[in-house]
């Protein structure tokens, strides 16, 4: 065979062309095995609004059909706090949003706000089946537990700061998520609502009247073994909860209040009597139990004379206090773990001693404590010895000294302090340790 001139040429190049052929190919593969991450990337960009309510779609499963609307602050803090904003009956993600100061809030603390939203036509969250009542049984909670979960992926959330707060239907919804995913809400706030499991029913009905007539009542234990039936074998630590309720309430009737307290105390392990007792507002009393402070494992805060439509802009600020979000109050000390306080006094006329001996009944050692007590009325403290006390009457903490702080398992440290009274001599009927109640003896 015979080749041309122009064969001569175009056979060395045919290597040269074989290789440009070959990189541009491995180039091509390398861009189209880069692009899923860019685009993922990209998607996950296009999924973070700022100052602005958003509607997000595609966020899990989702069995009841709930939309999801999400509040991004501007100055979003690295691993930011969740809030879940549940609505009233009728209302709806954006409602929420607009009529409560939470995304004000979060402007300011730099967390971010879950508000799910209600399709049926009830606009009434499912508080009442049996799906809705079971971990991961089903029906909305599902759902919110999706919202909760996508945001955790899309912004790197805090799994150990995820609430939930809610009105009426949404204080119910705060019940049963608290009730079914204890291991994943640290804390809720429930405005005119129900204990979880109170709306209960078989028959495919929302509405369960003698409930909400305040006519339901158990033991605490019985409550208590609702919430642990959610999901049962679970060991860990439960979250707290904040309870309001109005006493004219007539939709969800002030029974109700109690039977929460009740039900919370019980799951928490704690006393039914207050720890501390006081009135932060006029005609407002607040009672928290197994902690005096503001992270007590319950805290309930009844309104004299206020209805259904108990909340007002302003709660939501002591609602953040209650979590822990914002900067008011001090921070908690460590959880201790059992403990016994003894008490004796001696009194007089108008005043009296009180020795404090507090026993460490764990197995591990306590390193700073706050002892949290409610004298009784017309007590007041005048002098102390062994702690600093503060405030002088009322919900008083004595906080350790320096040569005191430590108290090994199975030791004990004494304190005592002085008192005016006008009557009443009686010692405090009930102590916390660091937020655990102690038994008396």
């Amino acid at each position: 065979m015979t080749l041309t001139p122009h064969d001569r040429a175009r056979g060395p190049l045919r290597p040269v062309l074989v290789a440009l052929l070959g990189a541009l190919v491995a180039l091509l593969a390398a861009t189209l095995l880069t692009a899923p991450a860019a685009a993922a990337a990209d998607a996950k960009a296009e999924a973070a609004p700022r100052a602005a309510l958003t509607e997000i779609t595609g966020f899990g499963t989702n069995p009841s059909n709930l939309q999801m609307y999400l509040y991004v602050p501007d100055n979003v803090t690295a691993r930011p706090a969740i809030v879940v904003a549940v609505h009233y009956c009728t209302g709806s993600g954006p409602a929420m949003y607009n009529g409560t100061e939470y995304a004000q809030l979060a402007d300011r603390y730099g967390f971010i706000v879950v508000y799910p939203s209600v399709t049926r036509s009830s606009k009434c969250f499912d508080v009442a089946s049996p799906q809705a009542l079971t971990r991961g049984g089903g029906s909305d909670p599902v759902g919110i537990k999706s919202m909760v979960d996508w945001t955790v992926r899309t912004y790197g959330a805090d799994t150990s700061r995820i609430f939930a707060t809610g009105i009426s239907s949404g204080a119910m919804m705060t019940n049963v998520l608290l009730g079914d995913y204890p291991d994943v809400f640290a804390a809720g706030a429930a405005f005119a609502g129900v204990p979880f499991a109170c709306f209960a029913t078989t028959n495919g009905s929302e509405w369960n009247s003698d409930c909400a007539n305040g006519t339901i009542s158990r033991t605490p234990q019985a409550w208590g073994d609702l919430v642990r039936g959610a999901y049962p074998g679970y060991t860990g630590a439960r979250p707290r909860m904040q309870l309001w309720h109005g006493t004219t309430d007539d939709v969800l009737r002030y029974p109700n209040f109690g039977e929460e307290i009740k039900q919370w105390t019980n799951v928490h392990g704690v006393s039914q009597t207050p720890a501390a007792t006081d009135s932060p507002q006029s005609n407002w009393t607040r009672t928290r139990y197994g902690g005096t402070g503001d992270r007590a494992p319950v805290e309930a805060i009844s309104l004299q004379g206020t209805g259904h439509n108990l909340y007002a802009w302003g709660m939501g600020e002591r609602v953040l206090t209650f979590f822990g979000l914002n900067s008011s109050g001090p921070a908690p000390q460590p959880p201790a773990g059992p403990c016994k306080v003894t008490v004796t006094t001696n009194a007089w006329s108008t005043g009296l001693t009180a020795s404090v001996t507090i026993t460490n009944t764990g197995t591990t050692a306590v390193n700073g404590w706050k002892l949290g007590f409610t004298l009784p009325s017309g007590q007041s403290v005048t002098n102390g010895w062994g702690a600093t006390y503060s405030p002088a009457s009322g919900a008083v903490t004595a906080t350790n000294v320096s040569y005191n702080a430590a108290i090994a398992p199975g030791a004990s440290v004494s304190i005592g302090y002085q008192a005016n009274h006008s009557g009443n001599s009686g010692a405090p009927s009930a102590y916390s340790l660091n937020g655990t109640a102690c038994t008396t003896g």
